[in-house]
């Protein structure tokens, strides 16, 4: 009998939650104003990839952690995946990637990137509450990331947005083996801050921290 019960439960509960989980990660295309400017966001596509990867050099002073196939990797992934871009006039400003951990409940910011000229536009804090409020719909506990320890403006948006420091990876980050900070939002505890002006300003340099594709 108890096996019955959690069949039907799983069938009946179990669509649903892939149903608003189909939902919450689909995007479509769009326009948005942010701080009076005009910009479109739209999901990224392969097409997108070789100017992710400038964006990153453009970021990293002529390194790309990422290569193509770590990107084209994570956009294959569309089931708990979900990459943005921020174009405007055609010109690729900004993206972001998260992984959403359905076992965890945890949304993880894998890579988040702005071109320098474009920093302070309120860009980035416009990407990341994009992603905690699709982790607030799938009543996710938490939103993680890793940032550099050295990047004290990304962590002073982050701690805005009541992102935690939990931990530090020693030598995480390819290349020069730089310690990174992990920092946890907690969504029950913050419901209400995180999710609010998610276009707001305060953002320069919070974009470029990347977590090393394994």
């Amino acid at each position: 009998m108890l096996k019955k019960f959690k069949n039907w439960y799983k069938n009946v509960f179990g669509s649903r939650r892939e149903v608003v989980r189909e939902e919450t990660m689909d995007v479509k295309n769009h326009r948005v104003e942010i701080h009076d400017v005009t910009y479109f966001v739209a999901k990224a596509l392969f097409t997108d990839i070789p100017e992710m990867i400038e964006i990153e050099r453009a970021v990293y002073a002529g390194q790309a952690p990422w290569d193509s196939t770590a990107f084209a990797n994570e956009l294959r992934r569309d089931k708990d995946r979900l990459y943005l871009v921020i174009r405007k006039n055609d010109k690729l400003l900004a993206f972001i990637g998260s992984t959403f951990d359905e076992r965890n409940r945890d949304a993880h910011i894998t890579n988040i990137a702005v071109l320098p000229e474009y920093q302070g536009k309120g860009l980035g804090r416009f990407l990341l509450g994009i992603m905690i409020k699709k982790a607030h719909k799938l009543n996710y506990k938490t939103v993680s990331l890793e940032v550099r320890v050295s990047n004290k403006s990304a962590q002073r948006l982050y701690r805005d947005l009541q992102f935690e420091q939990t931990g530090i990876k020693r030598g995480y980050y390819f290349g020069d083996h730089e310690d990174a900070a992990d920092m946890v939002l907690y969504l029950n505890e913050n419901e209400d801050e995180a999710t609010t002006d998610a276009d707001d300003t305060q953002d320069k340099n919070a974009e470029p921290q990347t977590r090393e594709q394994n």
